[in-house]
């Protein structure tokens, strides 16, 4: 494991820059901002199991230091001054890190002068290079943008392991990620176990992301733009996807062999709120003797809350109240967890839920689940 990037060392050259309002007076000054891509990789760097840092070099400004500084520690990631020789600042971040067990890979911009001086078990990355010449220089790796680091760093440890790992690309919403991220659930560098998490980005060519993946673990629901109601229900060609997501869409279209978890089919029950309930009232299929029936709740659909005859048709769906009402459409637009409780019937012409509704009997269980 020692050819494999362990540590990650970004120079503040490809971290800030200046913006039009001048010269900053406070670490806090809008002046000195973030370069497009930077957050996003220092977001994934954060809990990717390699170690991160900012270097800066002699000359800088106090002001800008101490936003490098807040900007690491926002990130949980060290900050490094590197001297001129470069050995100052490499011992300090050997006393910082230790022995990381394999290679720092020290991003750059293609002007920065210093990357010639760094010790040879250093991997410069270069920023800025229109073409990646791999091979030239077996200690310098080329890339046109920050985000596309972590498909970099995952091609890289693939090719030192030689291949012997499953690379598990993902894509969901940033605070879903950075939730499971949180557990260690996506880690960049290989698992004991062979496997490396790579996050997909719809900001550079996905295609190029795709061919380097085994497997696309995905959440579909965060990347629905809106869902129509076809015959009453959700369908595939009712819903509108991002961009990305409908890019991905076609790939797994067009490579039928590509493993994807889950097949975009398998979603659309669980955006249904009324094909969920239908599912599972077949839990009372299953009966077996000397087990406990397992059953859904009880339910009925309401596309008119004046319907004069919806008291009747509660109680025939032996629903009581207080009940709880929900969109039949379960998740991915912004209206799908307007939900009320209603404790009396004229309570129902009042009601905001969107439209067509599934009414169910209010129990915690079900409240939660369903």
């Amino acid at each position: 494991m020692s050819n494999l990037v362990k540590g990650v060392i970004l120079d503040e050259s490809e971290l800030l820059s200046a913006s039009e309002h001048g010269t900053p007076t406070n670490a806090n000054d809008s002046s000195f901002q973030l370069r497009p891509g930077a957050s996003y990789l220092l977001r994934k760097l954060r809990h990717s199991n390699i170690r991160s840092g900012i270097s800066y070099g002699p000359g800088l400004s106090p002001d800008k230091v101490n936003v490098l500084k807040r900007i690491a520690m926002e990130y949980s990631c060290e900050c490094f001054f590197l001297h001129a020789s470069m050995d100052g600042g490499v011992n300090e971040i050997t006393q910082a890190w230790g022995d990381v067990g394999g290679i720092i890979m020290y991003v750059v911009q293609n002007s920065k002068d210093s990357m010639c001086k760094l010790s040879s078990n250093w991997l410069i990355t270069v920023v800025g290079a229109e073409v990646v010449t791999a091979g030239q220089n077996s200690s310098m790796l080329y890339v046109n943008k920050l985000e596309e680091l972590p498909l970099t760093i995952c091609c890289f440890n693939k090719k030192a392991t030689c291949n012997n790992v499953v690379v598990v690309g993902y894509v969901m919403k940033p605070s879903r990620e950075e939730d499971f991220a949180k557990r260690g659930a996506f880690p960049l560098y290989p698992t004991p176990n062979g496997l490396i998490f790579l996050p997909l980005t719809f900001e550079i060519p996905l295609s190029s992301q795709l061919q380097n993946v085994d497997v696309v673990l995905h959440k579909a629901t965060d990347e629905i733009i809106s869902i129509e109601l076809s015959n009453a229900s959700v369908s595939s060609n009712r819903i509108t996807y991002t961009k990305g997501m409908q890019e991905l869409q076609r790939f797994m279209e067009d490579h039928s062999d590509f493993l994807a978890i889950d097949p975009l089919s398998n979603i659309y029950p669980v955006l249904d709120r009324l094909k969920i309930q239908l599912i599972l009232l077949r839990l009372q299929e299953q009966k077996a003797k000397g087990r406990h029936a397992i059953r859904g709740a009880h339910f009925v659909k309401v596309i008119d809350f004046k319907d004069p005859g919806l008291p009747q048709r509660l109680s025939d769906a032996q629903l009581s109240l207080p009940c709880i009402v929900k969109p039949q459409v379960a998740c991915g637009v912004a209206d799908s967890h307007s939900m009320a409780i209603v404790f009396g019937t004229e309570d129902f012409k009042d009601l905001n839920v969107p439209l067509p509704a599934v009414v169910q009997l209010r129990s915690l269980l079900q409240t939660l689940v369903f």
